[in-house]
């Protein structure tokens, strides 16, 4: 299979909100008012968490299908915890991003605790979102000015 391209334009609609577009969805991109936000969405990195664990949801399905069992329903807990000093600007001291991030899964299953093991050790080497914030992923910011050309 040909690799897959997935991208999000979108516009700042104020200083801490961003509007963006991807295929058919409209994702909208807030702080909480402790940061300077309205908090009518979820932020970045809160964001960042829930696609993991969607991520995983579908990788965990994929998986248990693989194996031969059923999943009847799966709860998803996940936590980060970042120090905002960094990109408030105030500190250089810890990185920006998160310092941890705990992921507990509660399935209901008829699967063996044995089986569930191996399932998880399966989740965990194939989710897409696990690996890009695992490992490092070369990235390239570009900057561009706008600028307008009058007509003599």
């Amino acid at each position: 299979m040909s690799n897959l391209t997935f991208s999000v334009t979108g516009e700042s609609s104020s200083a801490t909100k961003f509007i963006g577009h991807t295929r058919q969805f409209k994702v909208i991109i807030d702080e909480p008012e402790t940061l300077g936000g309205t908090d009518d969405f979820p932020n970045p990195v809160e964001y960042i968490l829930a696609g993991f664990a969607g991520c995983i949801n579908v990788v965990g399905h994929v998986v248990a299908k693989e194996l031969g069992f059923a999943i009847n329903s799966l709860k998803i807990e996940v936590h980060g915890d970042l120090n905002p000093e960094r990109f408030l600007g105030h500190s250089n001291k810890e990185r920006a991003g998160f310092k941890s991030i705990k992921l507990h899964l509660i399935p209901d299953t008829e699967a063996s605790i044995e089986t569930l093991t191996k399932w998880l050790q399966i989740v965990e080497e194939r989710c897409p979102v696990k690996d890009n914030l695992q490992n490092n992923t070369p990235i390239s910011i570009a900057v561009e000015k706008e600028y307008n050309v009058s007509k003599s």
